[in-house]
């Protein structure tokens, strides 16, 4: 593929994992908007790739704000013109919409510091859900209509392994998750004759800034949680960044994918195929 004549919009840039494929989509000569809520995030990366001799933009870009994510996709078209990939990379979760502990004991229903089931809060649900699904609604909506007809036109959209497995602690994120993976076949059918591919990745578990402390102590070492999750994958480690970069970059390539839409494509070390037995 010609990376140098391809342009590519990805939200959730400010961060580590999508900031840093801008980056490496930039290093093969793409030309990358930086979408981000935080402007200061999708500058810093933005800066990182002009600085090293690439083209990229950074935009502050709330993805559940229609009309802000209007006006974004006009400021990019006429920054850079027509753009082919869009990455869906903005989401995540809060604590607050998990429970405290993996399985139910009736003792936690008086424990004023343990929360339930029957403690969780909609409106926390309602914003881990929006996030992640409705965001990636929205973007779609809103960038895709520029994308019909236009050769090698991919979306990619980011699942999780909680999508096909839920993971303990997190009913939100999960089902979020699982709707994006719905989504992500329905709009591949969709647009299947206007020539748009339409795929997810489902990372492993990567270390972020986001679910550090989760994962690490403050002394670097991990925590219970983080035991039970490397006990699971058979690769034995989490996962970097660059692990996700050969199947991004492969579902960007028209050359490569061409034939590949309506996937979620797993880069988890194993940890979906693992019985636990």
């Amino acid at each position: 593929m010609e990376w140098n004549k391809k342009v590519a919009v990805i939200t959730g840039a400010g961060g580590v994992l999508l900031g840093a494929y801008a980056k490496e989509l930039a290093s093969r000569g793409v030309k990358v908007a930086v979408l981000s809520r935080r402007f200061e995030g999708a500058k810093s990366i933005a800066s990182a790739i002009t600085d090293a001799g690439g083209t990229a933009k950074p935009y502050g870009c709330d993805v559940l704000d229609r009309e802000n994510l209007i006006k974004t996709e006009e400021q990019i078209y006429k920054d850079f013109g027509q753009y082919h990939i869009i990455i869906n990379g903005a989401g995540g979760n809060m604590p607050s919409a998990n429970t405290t502990n993996e399985i139910f004991n009736p003792k936690d229903a008086d424990n004023l510091d343990i929360c339930s089931f029957f403690d969780l809060n909609l409106k926390d649900l309602e914003k881990v859900f929006s996030i992640n699904f409705f965001g990636t609604f929205l973007v779609t909506q809103i960038f895709a209509k520029r994308l019909i007809g236009v050769k090698g036109a991919t979306i990619i959209n980011f699942s999780s392994m909680s999508a096909q497995t839920p993971l303990t602690k997190v009913p939100g994120y999960s089902a979020a998750k699982a709707a994006i993976d719905n989504f992500t076949k329905w709009l591949a059918v969709y647009f299947a004759e206007q020539g748009v591919r339409v795929n997810a990745i489902a990372p492993g578990f990567l270390v972020t800034n986001q679910n550090k402390t989760l994962l690490t102590n403050p002394d670097g070492s991990l925590t219970p949680r983080s035991h039970k999750i490397i006990g699971h994958t058979p690769m034995k480690r989490f996962g970097e960044a660059r692990d996700l970069f050969g199947t991004l970059s492969w579902l960007c390539d028209e050359e490569a994918s061409g034939f590949v839409t309506g996937s979620v494509i797993a880069v988890d070390g194993g940890f979906h195929a693992y019985s636990g037995v």
